[in-house]
């Protein structure tokens, strides 16, 4: 896992985080072909309910499962191709994104493609490749179908090197998190680590209520149940990061006053909430949802050692609006460290958004998920520079995609409403 990098604050070591430019996913569910170009290191979906945005938000949670735990782990828990793939659609599911290991690097391609047998899923196709100059072709260093393939190995491979056939013992199994363990592939390791890094929230109230067992832990779980032992980490290891994060959280909850995270004696840990004017804390059980959802997002956005890719679905679930835009500068902050993906339902978030970071998701007519930026909506940029705020045009309907009242958030046709 990478960790140790710098952010605002000074921490680790100066290399910065590598950042996604371009995605596109084909045969995905309702991604029937859909492709992000110029992401940018802080990106927000739109869309009306049913779009998709869920759906590109599991697709990296997807290849997040499959490096960690195995293709047929992420595969099987999705409902295998019959849930999967995209309806009326044959071929394989196709996963592409052009990255960069730092800036000024050359932009690396990395495709997946994934099939199903009837003995289950497959790599049907995986290659990475890139190309060191501006000019000439592009240069695959690794190529894979079906468990056979070949890698060039080497610090910067390119054509001149020897390209080595190495067998998979299986044709489930994916090159790149296989020969990414092996000192020989630093190109294909910097990918894995990169993948294996990421952080896909999938936050529950109700888990980070619980009482775990004692324990540092270093990062927050998709879910939250182990909130108590980062708190518990970082008052060990980083209790001056610690106390940032207390600090902020006490900016956003009135009468907040300190957070506690205390063995018990069964071994276990208890959260606790002490606010002003009482005595005595309050056990996390009886917290309120917001308090407890905005101290897991500045947990897991103020890490000092942070993810290189941070996915959070609809922040604004539990929290006060007026919050909303705190937590959108909370994310932008963190973008210099982190990629950031966000999905949400929320114009005051929104308004914390500048046109290029915003993407509206929307069905066609027949039922795939489209996509479009807000900044080549028709005078979306012009009413922004001119003060105006993005959540308040796109409750106008300037975004001209993403209305749910109108034709399923698709493009008005002319004349109609």
């Amino acid at each position: 896992m990478v960790r140790n990098r710098t952010n605002t604050t000074g921490d680790a070591d100066p290399r910065p985080p590598a950042r996604i430019e371009n995605l596109r996913v084909q045969n995905y569910r309702a991604l029937q072909d859909v492709e992000f170009r110029g992401i940018t290191p802080l990106m927000v979906l739109l869309g009306p309910n049913g779009s998709g945005k869920s759906t590109v938000f599991d697709v990296f949670n997807f290849l997040s499962e499959c490096f960690q735990y195995g293709l047929r782990h992420a595969w099987d828990r999705r409902g295998r191709a019959r849930e999967l793939k995209t309806r009326g659609q044959e071929g394989p599911v196709v996963i592409e994104i052009k990255y960069r290991e730092q800036p000024r690097r050359p932009l690396i391609t990395y495709h997946l493609a994934i099939d199903e047998k009837g003995r289950g899923p497959y790599v049907a196709e995986e290659w990475l490749q890139w190309r060191r100059g501006q000019k000439g072709r592009p240069f695959r260093f690794l190529e894979y179908k079906e468990g056979q393939g070949r890698a060039v190995s080497g610090e910067m491979p390119d054509e001149k090197d020897q390209r080595v056939e190495v067998a998979l013992r299986s044709a489930d199994l994916i090159a790149v998190n296989t020969l990414g363990q092996f000192a020989e592939h630093p190109r294909v390791a910097a990918l894995r680590e990169f993948i294996t890094d990421w952080y896909v929230s999938y936050l529950s109230i109700e888990d980070t209520r619980g009482q775990p067992e004692a324990g540092p832990q270093e990062r927050l779980s998709k879910t939250g149940d182990n909130l108590p032992n980062v708190i518990q980490y970082l008052k060990e290891q980083h209790p001056e990061r610690l106390e940032q994060i207390f600090e902020t959280l006490r900016r956003r909850v009135p009468r907040l006053e300190r957070v506690e995270a205390e063995p018990m004696q069964d071994g276990r840990l208890l959260l606790q909430i002490k606010d002003a004017p009482f005595d005595r804390p309050v056990m996390s059980r009886y917290v309120s949802d917001g308090t407890l959802k905005m101290l897991s997002y500045l947990l897991v956005l103020m890490d000092p050692e942070p993810p290189q890719f941070i996915g959070v679905e609809e922040p604004e679930n539990f929290l006060h609006p007026r919050l909303l835009p705190e937590l959108a500068e909370e994310c932008r902050a963190a973008s210099e460290r982190s990629q950031l993906l966000v999905t949400t339902h929320s114009p005051f978030f929104l308004n914390g958004m500048r046109p290029e970071e915003v993407r509206v998701i929307y069905r066609d007519e027949q039922g795939y998920s489209q996509v479009t930026r807000a900044a080549d909506a028709k005078g979306v940029t012009g009413f922004v520079k001119a003060g105006a705020s993005m959540g308040h045009l796109w409750l106008e309907g300037h975004l001209g995609v993403g209305d749910p009242l109108v034709n399923a958030g698709a493009p008005t046709k002319k004349g109609a409403r």
